[in-house]
C-alpha cells in the first residue's frame, strides 16, 4: 500500500492469544465498526465477481439505516467483474484507497488510482478490473435512485479527491471542510459521498441532529466523535455507520482527520399512503 494514505481493512486474523477489548458496538442509534473486526471471516463472495472478496459495512435494515449499503471490495490481480451490479435501479459510487482499478463506464476507459472515485448511475453499463499485480481495494456505495418526474437522471463521470478542492467551513480558518464531487444543488442527485476534513484540533461544535442517513468511514488520522449520547475515539479504517437524527459531533486529534461520508439528499420524505 506504498502508493496511499487511506486506511483499509487488516484482514487476516487475530492471535489466539489476543484479549477482547474492541470498541464494536451496535446502538438503536448508531453502530460502531472498528478496523480490527475487518477480518477474513467476515468477508463475503459476490455474485459475477471473479478473484473478489467483500466486506459489507453497511446495508438496508428495516428501523434502522434504510437506504444504502457500503461494500469494502478487494480485488485480486486479474479479478474483477463485467457484470458487476444486479439491481439497475441502483446507482453506485466507488472509491479506491489501494491499488488500480480498471473501470469502463459505458465504453470509456478509467484507470483509477488511489483518490479515485465514480459515479455510477443507474442503468449505466460498467465493469471493473484489476489489471495490475497487487490487490485492489475500493469502496461501493449503493442506493436505489429516487427518479422524479420533471428532473433528469444524473450521469457517470469519474474524478481523484487529490484534484479537487476542499471547500473550507466559514468562521474555521481552514479547519474543517469537505471535497464534494457534486453540486449540493443539484437534484439530479439523490445521494452524496463526499470526503470531510478535519485538521489537528479541530472540531465540529455542535451536535448535528438531521434526517440524513450516514455512514462514516475514517480515511486517515483519529478522533473523539459524538455519537447520539456518548464520546468515542475513533481512527483510520474504523466505519461508523448512523441512522436518521443521531446526534453527532466531533474532536479531531493530532493529525489531519479524514473520512468518507455517504448522507442522503434532496427527496420528499415518503408518506407511507395507501396506494
Amino acid at each position: 500500500m506504498a502508493d496511499s494514505t487511506y486506511a483499509s481493512p487488516p484482514g487476516g486474523l487475530p492471535a489466539q492469544v489476543a484479549l477482547h477489548t474492541g470498541r464494536a458496538v451496535f446502538t438503536e442509534a448508531y453502530a460502531l465498526i472498528p478496523h480490527g473486526v475487518m477480518r477474513d471471516i467476515v468477508t463475503s463472495y459476490l455474485p459475477h465477481w471473479d478473484q473478489t472478496r467483500a466486506w459489507v459495512i453497511a446495508r438496508p435494515m428495516s428501523g434502522f439505516s434504510e437506504t444504502f449499503s457500503q461494500y469494502i471490495m478487494e480485488v485480486m490481480p486479474g479479478g474483477g467483474s463485467s457484470q458487476p451490479e444486479p439491481e439497475p435501479e441502483a446507482e453506485g459510487v466507488i472509491f479506491v484507497v489501494e491499488g488500480h482499478a480498471s473501470l469502463v463506464v459505458d465504453g470509456k476507459s478509467h484507470l483509477l488510482k488511489p483518490g479515485g472515485y465514480a459515479f455510477l448511475p443507474p442503468g449505466c453499463s460498467w465493469s471493473l478490473f484489476n489489471k495490475g499485480t497487487a490487490p485492489t481495494r475500493f469502496h461501493w456505495v449503493r442506493k436505489r435512485y429516487e427518479a422524479v418526474a420533471g428532473v433528469a437522471s444524473p450521469t457517470a463521470f469519474v474524478a481523484n479527491e487529490q484534484d479537487e478542492p476542499i471547500i473550507w467551513m466559514p468562521g474555521t480558518n481552514n479547519t474543517w471542510g469537505t471535497t464534494r464531487f457534486v453540486d449540493p444543488t443539484d437534484l439530479r442527485h439523490d445521494m452524496h459521498v463526499n470526503i470531510v476534513t478535519l485538521e489537528p484540533g479541530a472540531v465540529i461544535p455542535f451536535e448535528e441532529t438531521h434526517v440524513m442517513e450516514h455512514g462514516l468511514y475514517v480515511l486517515e488520522g483519529k478522533a473523539v466523535y459524538r455519537l447520539n449520547r456518548d464520546w468515542v475515539e475513533v481512527e483510520a479504517g474504523d466505519f461508523m455507520w448512523l441512522r436518521a437524527f443521531c446526534p453527532q459531533a466531533c474532536y479531531a486529534g493530532p493529525a489531519r482527520f479524514r473520512y468518507l461520508l455517504y448522507k442522503d439528499v434532496n427527496r420528499h420524505m415518503k408518506l407511507g399512503l395507501p396506494k
